[in-house]
């Protein structure tokens, strides 16, 4: 489980509010990471998705945030980002030298499934209504995410048939 110390069955909507605030902002942050990284790599196709995907993320932290504010105020969290990783945030294994769009769109999609799963695993243990309702309409918002990125997949060319490893450069010792 991504998660840590949190006892779903228990959890407030407040709670749950902040670490779904905290999913969002996590993913943002890889996001600008794998495209901080394809920017390095001269791999601007790549790179702008990511940032997309990085907008994405941050427009609905800051609209579950607002959300959270307007119906708890400034009450303190009991949720810390300690507890939380890569529930929807790509792996860092997924960034490639010559990262293709299409690569760069795979990536996103398995994020999202991958979020999508977590709420689904996590939905029979809640017993609140609110927060229920909260992972719920979460989850269906990963599949309208899943659904976006595969539109964007299918007007894409296919790949090359060429492999990364043959043009990337092995390490080599430095004397």
């Amino acid at each position: 489980m991504p998660t840590k110390g949190i006892d779903y069955r228990t959890i407030s909507l407040r709670d749950a509010l902040d670490l779904a605030v905290l999913i969002e902002e996590e993913a943002k942050e890889r996001y600008l990471e794998l495209a901080d990284q394809m920017e390095l790599h001269h791999t601007p196709d790549a790179e702008g998705f990511f940032r997309f995907m990085a907008d994405n993320e941050d427009k609905h932290r800051v609209e579950l945030l607002e959300r959270r504010h307007k119906l708890f105020d400034h009450q303190p969290s009991g949720v810390t980002r300690e507890q939380l990783f890569d529930v929807e945030a790509p792996d860092y294994s997924e960034a490639r030298v010559f990262m293709t769009p299409r690569e760069a769109l795979e990536t996103a999609l398995r994020s999202e499934t991958k979020a999508w799963t977590f709420f689904d695993k996590v939905l029979p243990q809640l017993v609140d209504l609110g927060v229920r309702g909260l992972f719920e309409e979460l989850r269906a918002e990963e599949v309208h995410h899943q659904e976006l990125v595969r539109r964007e997949l299918a007007k894409l060319p296919p790949d090359d048939a060429f492999c990364h490893e043959d043009f990337a450069d092995e390490p080599v010792g430095q004397d």
